[in-house]
């Protein structure tokens, strides 16, 4: 790096000391020296900006807020694997913003062996799918110094990624709170196992485990509504998933690392159901069932939530990432950035989408 900012600057110098010699071959050439000069500037820049770098205490655009940028697209990926296995909205984003779906009316109805004439004519009305992505933004970082933008991504996020996967974390966590707080009520199931300690923050009591048969009650539900049998998930806390592995029989622990994809997130399988666990997915209250909004106080009687679904179920669209900075700021002698990335989701299809919440223990 240092070396080719050498070269770059000592190519400037040589234009500036042979600009007589130029100047003397120009009269030769029958151009004026004004444009010979010209032409060995443009040549000189060029080098500079396909070298990818720049001149010695000049930044050259771009460099380092694409590498931040790239950085915080796959650490967001990293951190939150499981929404690979949601639908993809991401095609109908406009201006990184806003999600826009054209959708179709209802088919014609189709008649068999008409014998009222004429038929009648009936327009289709179609609808638009639309939501704003919301906007999540971290607090300014100081980098210190200009070497940074060239760190591999081993190395950024050695220095920096506890501060992304905050914004990670917390754009996926209510992305997950609104998307339970709309599924129907008749896609709500309990808990039936053994009474545990509650897990909910700052729940308190006993609460019904985790159980094969909620998994097998709803592999039941899913199947009689016709949900294709491939691509089922099941999102579950850390909590969660411990209580529905303490109850596997040996047979049923055996078959259940088969299914294991770390790409995904997915740590088993069971009754067709492929799991993920996080350290949280939601928490409702007792009384209606209500998803808590994010960074709510926590309550006594809360329960949480595993949510279950099929791909087409959930759609997910992350919009624009950007990256702000101060380069060479003189009172923290180096760069200050800022990043901000859009996101959100809906549940496409409710009759995909389900919720297992604890039940009260005794």
């Amino acid at each position: 790096m240092k070396n080719l900012k050498s070269v770059i600057v000592g190519l400037f110098t040589m234009a500036f000391l042979l600009s007589p010699a130029t100047s003397a071959l120009a009269d030769k050439a029958e151009i004026s020296p004004a444009v010979a000069n010209g032409i060995g500037l443009v040549a000189l820049v060029a080098i500079a900006a396909f070298s990818g770098s720049g001149v010695q205490g000049v930044h050259v655009a771009g460099i380092q807020k694409e590498a931040w940028v790239d950085y915080i697209i796959k650490r967001f990926w990293k951190d939150n694997a499981f929404l690979k296995t949601w639908f993809s909205d991401v095609k109908s984003v406009l201006a990184g913003r806003v999600v826009h779906i054209p959708t179709p009316g209802a088919k014609p109805t189709t008649v068999k062996n008409r014998s009222t004439f004429p038929a009648t004519a009936v327009r289709r009305t179609d609808t638009d799918i639309t939501y704003t992505l919301d906007e999540y933004s971290t607090d300014p970082t100081h980098i210190h110094n200009l070497d940074k933008i060239e760190l591999s991504y081993d190395k950024m996020d050695d220095e920096y990624g506890e501060h992304v996967a905050a914004v990670n974390e917390t754009s996926a966590d209510d992305l997950l709170i609104k998307v339970c707080g709309t599924v129907a009520s008749n896609m709500i199931a309990y808990t039936t196992g053994a009474d545990i300690e509650a897990s909910a923050p700052s729940a308190t009591g006993n609460r019904k485990a985790v159980t094969t048969k909620d998994f097998s009650k709803m592999q039941k539900k899913f199947n009689k509504l016709n949900v294709p049998k491939s691509e089922r998930y099941a999102l579950l806390s850390s909590d969660m998933y411990q209580q529905l592995v303490d109850s596997l029989s040996e047979t049923q622990s055996r078959d259940f690392s088969r299914a294991v994809d770390e790409t995904k997130g997915i740590v088993g399988e069971l009754y067709g159901f492929k799991i993920i666990e996080r350290s949280s997915v939601a928490v409702a209250t007792v009384t209606t069932n209500a998803i808590k909004a994010l960074g709510a106080v926590g309550a006594a009687a809360d329960n949480e939530v595993a949510l279950f679904y099929h791909k087409n179920g959930l759609a997910f669209a992350m919009g624009e990432v950007k990256v702000f900075d101060n380069t060479d700021d003189p009172t923290y002698y180096g760069d200050v950035m800022s990043t901000a990335l859009r996101s959100g989701g809906r549940v496409k299809n409710t009759n995909s989408v389900a919720l297992l919440i604890q039940a009260a223990g005794s």
